[in-house]
């Protein structure tokens, strides 16, 4: 494991606990059981290095899709967490790795975002994941905030 990996507290973050505990709901033979939380995160974590070795244009794998799947729908859960709103998620994606990924609450769209590039999609650090997301979670509920009554619509 890399000091990277090893460095930041998971727990202290909840967008990454939300990000675990989908990962974990994922398992359904129990092959991840004994990995650690940080295992289960590894594949969101991409060195400079790495990024380098990636081509510029290319095609994202299922398991980059997935992996981007799972990372919005943490996204989500942590902002029903914050606020009681259910929030459901939609990705349109080209198999270029081009699309858009919007979540609603109600009738509100709590978050809109274009998404290029897929097939690079990852952090350099857990620290950077853990900011990312939860810059995402506090966006959206504060638009909830700014429009609960749209939020609120069933």
């Amino acid at each position: 494991m890399s000091e990277v990996m090893e460095a930041f507290d998971i727990k202290a973050s909840p967008f990454l606990t939300e990000l675990v505990k989908q990962w974990r709901a994922q398992d359904s033979y129990g092959a991840w059981e004994g990995k650690s939380d940080e295992e289960l995160l590894a594949p969101y974590i991409i060195t400079k290095e790495q990024r380098k070795e990636i081509p510029i244009i290319g095609d994202p794998d299922p398991e980059t899709l997935w992996r981007l799947e799972l990372f919005y729908n943490a996204v989500g859960l942590a902002i029903e967490r914050r606020t009681g709103i259910m929030v459901s998620p939609m990705m349109k994606m080209s198999h270029e790795g081009f699309g858009k990924m919007v979540l609603f609450a109600g009738r509100l769209v709590v978050l809109n975002k274009s998404l290029r590039d897929v097939h690079r999609f990852g952090f350099l650090s857990l620290e950077k994941l853990a900011e990312e997301g939860g810059k995402l979670v506090d966006a959206a509920v504060a638009m909830i905030e700014k429009f609960p009554e749209v939020a609120n619509y069933g």
